[in-house]
């Protein structure tokens, strides 16, 4: 059992667990301020822009079954503008960390290498 708990322990402390978990918070809290924008901001505007129809209310009777198309309908729609707000931001960090990283490499390249430092040095005590 003692070994069950050490197992457990170097398990859950590894860092690949810790980084899992905070992308699971982290994403939970994404995703509810993308469903309010989406919720309160975008559909209500595009309601706006298609004349104030609002389909999650349609429903079709049949007998006494009623199904309740404009819901499944709002679903795809928020679906669809949920996922299109995520691969913006996916594609925007993406580009900074790209951004961050290729700094460096430029920073670099401004700096001559210690080579070209020793020979500026020689041509300029030549100079003289």
């Amino acid at each position: 059992m003692k070994d069950f708990i050490k197992e457990f322990k170097a398990f859950a402390i590894k860092g690949n667990v810790v980084d899992l978990a905070a992308a699971v918070v982290i994403g939970t809290a994404f995703g509810k301020i993308v469903s309010s924008l989406v919720t309160n901001i975008i559909t209500p505007f595009i309601g706006l822009l298609m004349g104030g129809i609002d389909l999650s209310g349609s429903t079709y009777t049949i007998g006494n079954a009623e199904i309740t198309y404009g819901v499944f309908v709002q679903s795809i729609i928020d679906f669809t503008i949920i996922a299109f707000v995520i691969f913006l931001a996916v594609k925007v960090i993406a580009r900074v960390q790209k951004n961050e990283a290729a700094k460096p490499e430029a920073e670099k390249m401004l700096e001559p290498s210690e080579e070209v430092k020793l020979l500026r040095e020689i041509r300029d005590s030549l100079k003289r």
